[in-house]
């Protein structure tokens, strides 16, 4: 049975995503804010936290980057504010999925279910270690060096990484990153893999010109 945090100031939204989620069979924890999160997830294990943005004490980005410290818990964050900017600043602090309110309670399942089957689709199935110049990446314990320094990937650069690399040489369009690393067809600007190829080479550093973008077409690793 998966554990779900729900984490949200307002009592009537937590009460309707707890009761679905409970029909769904997940135990369900809550909080009210950010804090009270960050205390729990300490702690507690949970296999996804559904967490609002404007909270008082600690707002959800605030929370979402000091769990991912500790953790790696995914998140789906919800928001009254549907920007863009919005959006790709959730997603740069680890965010796995954004759902503006107000939102369909069945539509929110379905995203908790795509993100969880995710996530137990990615436990390694074998110990699989990929090295290429100064790049490891070990699958089975989901984490990257750089030069021998464990590099800070989020979730979803972890997974566009490890997608290019294993398809290295082939040019991938936005649209299959999107549908491989978030794990649904995603309704919404293509610009946000444009947006997390940008923080993901800044962290490979000198090794960024390894992911060359092919204009009009997409993205490709290339040793």
């Amino acid at each position: 049975m998966a554990k779900i945090l729900i984490v949200d100031d307002e009592k009537d939204i937590v009460t309707l995503i707890s009761r679905y989620a409970q029909r769904e069979g997940y135990d369900v924890s809550t909080a009210d804010d950010g804090s009270k999160a960050i205390e729990l997830c300490r702690k507690e294990d949970f296999d996804l936290i559904v967490m609002d943005v404007m909270m008082p004490d600690t707002d959800g980005f605030t929370a979402c980057r000091k769990i991912h410290e500790m953790k790696d818990i995914p998140v789906l964050m919800l928001s009254a504010r549907g920007t863009e900017y919005d959006k790709l600043f959730g997603f740069e602090v680890g965010v796995d999925d954004y759902v503006t309110k107000p939102f369909s309670p069945k539509e929110l399942m379905a995203r908790i279910k795509v993100i969880l089957r995710r996530h137990e689709s990615a436990a390694p199935k074998k110990d699989d270690i990929i090295k290429i110049q100064g790049l490891a990446i070990d699958i089975p314990g989901h984490t990257v060096t750089i030069d021998g320094e464990k590099s800070d990937l989020t979730a979803k650069e972890y997974g566009i990484l490890v997608y290019l690399v294993k398809n290295k040489g082939i040019v991938l369009s936005r649209d299959q990153i999107l549908s491989e690393v978030w794990g649904y067809d995603y309704f919404g600007d293509d610009r946000t893999v444009d947006w997390q190829i940008k923080l993901l080479r800044n962290k490979l550093g000198k090794y960024r010109e390894l992911i060359q973008t092919i204009r009009g077409a997409g993205y490709k690793f290339e040793d």
